[in-house]
């Protein structure tokens, strides 16, 4: 049986006390991959028509993109320009020149090109305020788009990959981890102590735990604090939860932005509550701002607010120059006129009048460089647009202008000024420090490597990804320290995604700040488990009685050594700015049945 996107929608908003039941009734969360004709252990098939498989879903269930507000066109552009008031009365005045010039000018079939003259100036310079804008708004939108984009971690062929959040489809199987915004709605499996905030969906602050059994939903848009999982995604884009809200916004954004001059000219009563028992209250009408948005309205880099303040100021002064200008000659005139030469009035001295009041706002619309802050609004978004070519991507205009004005950065290297990959550079195992790979392959047994790739492989959930150039690094997926760490191992000559499959995990217990490690349980007999251990050295170091030599024994590890390795190894290495990390193992007599 065939599934529609109503139908998924219509699964994903099922109350929280009938999901459970609803998921039963299509046959769990087997029966919806089987309806989308998707395995969950390797995601979409790697056939020859996958493009078409990818294009396909697609057009059916739509793609994982929200549309954006519909930009203003060219004439609504055009008209906010128009709105401008030193444009309004060179509009009037050149309306009334062409009118003068076509009925009571000296010659009609010229004085009418002064009017007409004034008013093309007018739209040329509407039209291209409205380009600018035009092109300020392609220009945010495709700054925004890229800001948006992130690679998502998903299955596809059996095999982890990375595809654009835009390029998810229903029916990818998605990795979640610690940290990642849910990118699509979707159904849990696999998951270990997930727990997710679902503040940006319900406002309600409390994590909430995710399992396939009682709360198998994961909503686009809410983000991942503990635990790790896989997940079906099932709604995308517009289908998606976050994307049915956005649209609803935006359509009622619309209706608002319609409907608030039809408010504003409309009478009001006076809604409020009339009694000496209690304090009047005023009845709010419409949607108030949002903080963020007054936020992002006052924001005003440095160098626009200077040139804001001259234009105000250049205005001024063009204003009363203009005022002079137009109170001079109109002074000289009528005075050589009526009061020398006693002329009578005549449609000749409204013309002069006319001439005057047009060169006093000539003189006022060339005083005031309206356009210096346009202009450095579109210089630095060409400018943002230039350096994301060279792979650095800048979020807010202003922040061009104020690095270029910094003399001294001061900064952490580990948080800001990085390459975004991590490198194992030293190593203590066995009393002994190793500052490479090859050392250590050379002195350490096989037994021993074993168990220290083993711990590095199994007790993790980075991927390290084949390069798409020839000649590039490999892409690291997941978190930068684990993934130096199978980086190190397969500098050791071993692969993680053997061990993985050789040795599939019972239990896990995922990292948290509280803990500050992670562990996990794999079967190593019929009765027997492991558990293999990462985290902080200083918690780690102190669950540990013995310690593994290069030889393969164990030998040991009391509250001398624990302090001798604390004071000269953990602190030295934490001096040279590393972050160390202790890796640990125990041998537990217990089935994995019952770990299970």
């Amino acid at each position: 049986m065939e599934v529609v996107v109503a139908d998924l929608v219509q699964l994903v908003e099922t109350p929280k006390e009938s999901a459970a039941g609803a998921l039963a009734a299509l046959g769990g969360i087997e029966g919806v991959a089987e309806r989308l004709h998707v395995r969950l252990e390797s995601g979409l098939s790697d056939t020859t028509d996958q493009g078409k498989d990818i294009a396909e879903r697609e057009a059916r269930f739509g793609k994982n993109y929200i549309e954006p507000e519909k930009p203003s066109s060219i004439l609504e552009l055009m008209w906010e320009a128009w709105q401008d008031l030193t444009i309004m009365i060179l509009t009037g005045s050149g309306t009334a020149s062409l009118i003068l010039g076509l009925t009571i000018g000296h010659d009609t079939s010229v004085d009418w090109i002064e009017g007409a003259s004034i008013l093309f100036a007018v739209l040329i310079v509407v039209f291209v305020t409205a380009i600018n804008d035009y092109e300020k708004e392609k220009q945010f939108q495709a700054l925004n788009a890229v800001k948006e984009d992130e690679k998502i971690k998903v299955i596809r062929n059996g095999v982890p990959a990375e595809v654009s959040k835009f390029n998810l489809v229903v029916g990818d199987v998605v990795r979640v981890d610690l940290g990642d915004i849910i990118p699509a709605d979707g159904l849990v499996f696999d998951e270990n102590d997930l727990k997710l905030d679902e503040s940006a969906m319900t406002g309600e602050s409390l994590l909430l735990k995710k399992d396939r059994q009682t709360a198998p939903f994961l909503l686009s848009g809410t983000k991942v604090m503990e635990g790790v999982g896989k997940m079906l995604v099932i709604c995308v884009g517009e289908n998606s939860q976050s994307g049915i809200i956005s649209k609803l916004i935006q359509n009622a954004s619309s209706k608002h932005a319609k409907n608030e001059a039809k408010a504003a000219d409309t009478p009001h009563h006076d809604d409020t509550v009339v009694d000496p028992n209690y304090i009047a209250l005023a009845t709010p009408r419409g949607p108030s701002k949002d903080a963020t948005e007054v936020e992002e309205e006052e924001v005003v880099s440095p160098l626009q607010g200077k040139l804001d303040r001259l234009t105000v100021l250049i205005g001024k002064l063009g204003l009363a120059m203009a005022i002079i200008v137009f109170v001079a000659m109109s002074v000289r005139y009528s005075v050589n006129t009526f009061a020398i030469e006693k002329q009578a009035w005549s449609k000749s001295c409204a013309e002069e009048y006319l001439n005057f009041l047009i060169v006093a706002i000539t003189v006022l619309v060339v005083a005031i460089p309206e356009g210096l802050p346009l202009a450095v609004t579109i210089a630095l978004a060409f400018s943002v647009k230039k350096m994301l070519k060279d792979n650095n991507l800048v979020r807010h205009l202003d922040a061009c202008e104020t690095m270029g004005s910094a003399t001294t950065i001061c900064s952490d290297k580990t948080g800001t000024l990085t390459t975004n990959r991590m490198t194992v550079m030293e190593c203590y195992l066995g009393k002994v420090e190793f500052n490479s790979a090859s050392s250590l392959q050379v002195q350490a047994s096989a037994v021993t490597k074993d168990i220290l790739c083993s711990s590095i492989s199994i007790n993790s959930t980075a991927e390290i990804l084949p390069p798409k150039q020839v000649g590039a690094q490999p892409e690291h997926t997941g978190n930068k320290t684990e993934c130096a760490l199978l980086q190190f191992a397969a500098d050791l000559g071993i692969q993680y995604g053997g061990v993985r499959k050789a040795s599939p995990i019972c239990h896990m217990l995922t990292f948290s700040s509280a803990k500050k490690r992670m562990s996990v349980v794999v079967p190593l007999t019929a009765s027997k488990c492991r558990i293999f251990t990462k985290g902080a050295s200083e918690i780690v170091l102190e669950l540990c009685t013995s310690q593994l030599n290069l030889d393969g024994t164990t030998s040991a590890f009391g509250a001398t050594e624990r302090n001798a390795v604390n004071n000269d190894i953990i602190e030295k290495y934490a001096s040279q700015a590393y972050r160390t990390l202790c890796l640990a193992y125990r041998d537990v007599d217990v089935t994995p049945e019952v770990v299970k």
